[in-house]
């Protein structure tokens, strides 16, 4: 089940909620909340349901066994035991048909059995929640959860067990006993909700329609138009549709009276790789330098040590997405140019005009996209010339079959949706409101969303009362354009347009 079909919508979600908020107590709530993601979860992947219920055992028993232990050896070599325990079910479900054709191809022979596991959805996801859980409960950074339930409820909870964010059981510990609804929360929650519902449905989809068309096809067949179109298209695709399923899950946090970390903070904008990560997939991004990077010696080492301890947490971070030789390429070469960047290159891009730092990051990401967009290296190699005008202007296809004309008009609506437009406009309308002078785009908090829509701008000091009218009339406007997004997006749904899952192979 995803969020962005008919099902999750018009009755599991209503029928969740309904639920959810008529039990009176938190801990009704929280075992709720368990049984629904657990049917949930069972909807697309009822066998390996059973998977994440032994996760979840096998992490409760390994953290209250830690407990009893004094720090040392012995809570190390549990964390060891349960570590292995939670990466290698991982390993065999994600990356065994990966090793065993590469090894097999290279001996010339069936060394090793090829078993075909299909993958289950989302495991790389409650499997990086489970060891920051470990993790943390061995470095006495949080308590063990005593109660199964609770610890089940975190590692299976549905709003980000699919797509993220990654959610560490930290930034939830007290929230799980002592969280609240409120209808301010709910209330933010649902806009944010329907602001990711619509970037999936509405953007993300409308741009995947153009790169599955391209992307499918040889670079020699479509030539520059088709090849740069398609990885255009790709660029905004997945960062809608990441972003949006972050947006709708973090909504649904805090329609629950969580609140999740933020994932996403407009990557588009940035003027460097190493901005770029700090704004792109934020969650996963924090959890490889918290729990490999800063472990293994980080910056602190000798610049050897440091070079290598890049190279393992970029080879780490490419393979997570995918078992397949593009995506380890992929994450070696965002940690040689975040390298390059510490080494020498940010010093010589702050002395070149703004302008030219972003049209850098542009051409780096849009580059890197490529390689995650097609698969098989000899493809990305055709695609990289084709993009260089290798094959021509359209290949052997005309103008028309392309279709990439059609996507014009569709462009700035792309680019306004993936920069803070609104936030730079809700910020002035705030401060017009209360009086201010407009001081551009303030820092975003690290919890939230991508974008608080004007509906839920409060003026505390309103200079008179006509301004306070102005802002309430801006907010209702808002309101009426969220109901509209949620409508169209759901005619979308209903209607059966094309909806791709790009999560997969995560």
């Amino acid at each position: 089940m995803v969020f962005s079909s008919s099902v999750f919508l018009f009755a599991f979600l209503p029928l969740f909620l309904a639920v959810y908020l008529v039990v009176p107590t938190r801990s009704a709530k929280n075992v709720i909340l368990l049984l629904f993601s657990l049917f949930f979860y069972a909807w697309g992947e009822p066998i390996y349901v059973f998977l994440m219920i032994g996760s979840i055992i096998v992490n409760w028993f390994f953290g209250m066994w830690m407990s009893k232990c004094a720090a040392g050896g012995g809570r190390l070599l549990l964390l060891i035991v349960a570590l292995f325990a939670d990466l290698s079910v991982l390993c065999l479900f994600k990356y065994e048909t990966f090793i065993a054709s590469n090894l097999n191809r290279a001996l010339g022979e069936e060394f090793l059995l090829d078993l075909q596991l299909a993958l289950p959805i989302g495991i790389s996801f409650f499997t990086l929640q489970a060891i920051s859980y470990i993790v943390d409960v061995c470095r006495e950074k949080v308590q063990p959860q005593k109660n199964i339930l609770y610890l089940g409820m975190y590692i299976a909870m549905f709003p980000q067990l699919v797509a993220g964010p990654i959610v560490r059981y930290s930034q939830i510990e007290d929230e799980i006993d002592n969280r609240k609804v409120t209808l301010a929360g709910f209330s933010q929650g649902l806009r944010l909700f329907i602001i990711g519902l619509g970037k999936k449905a509405l953007l993300a989809n409308t741009a995947a329609i153009l790169a599955n068309s391209l992307l499918t096809q040889e670079a020699a067949t479509i030539g520059f138009v088709g090849c740069f179109s398609g990885v255009f298209a790709y660029t905004f695709q997945i960062y809608f549709d990441f972003s949006g399923y972050s947006d709708m899950a973090i909504g649904l946090g805090k329609m629950m009276g969580f609140d999740y970390p933020r994932n996403f903070n407009y990557p588009y904008i940035s003027k460097s790789v190493t901005e770029f990560w700090r704004r792109w997939h934020m969650t996963l991004g924090s959890f490889f330098r918290d729990y490999v990077y800063i472990p293994l010696g980080g910056s602190r080492a000798s610049k050897p040590r440091w070079m290598l301890n890049i190279f393992i947490v970029w080879a780490l971070t490419g393979i997570w997405h995918g078992a397949a030789w593009n995506f380890l390429i992929w994450g070696l070469y965002y940690g040689v140019l975040l390298m390059c960047e510490k080494l020498f290159l940010l010093r010589a891009l702050s002395r070149c005009p703004k302008t030219a730092q972003h049209a850098y990051c542009i051409i780096v990401f849009f580059f890197g996209w490529l390689l995650f967009a097609v698969s098989g290296l000899s493809n990305v190699g055709e695609w990289f010339m084709g993009m260089f005008g290798a094959y021509g202007f359209t290949g052997t296809s005309t103008l028309w079959e392309l279709q990439s004309w059609s996507y014009v008009l569709l462009m700035p609506v792309f680019a306004v949706g993936a920069t803070p437009v609104f936030p730079w406009l809700r910020k002035h309308v705030e401060a017009w409101g209360s009086g201010a002078s407009g001081t551009g785009i303030i820092a975003a908090p690290e919890k939230g969303n991508d974008f608080v829509p004007p509906c839920a701008v409060s003026v505390p000091h309103p200079l008179n009362r006509q301004r306070a009218i102005v802002v309430g009339v801006i907010s209702l406007l808002a309101d009426v354009g969220l109901l509209v997004v949620l409508v169209l997006s759901c005619m979308s749904i209903v209607s059966g347009g094309y909806n791709p899952f790009i999560y997969f192979q995560f």
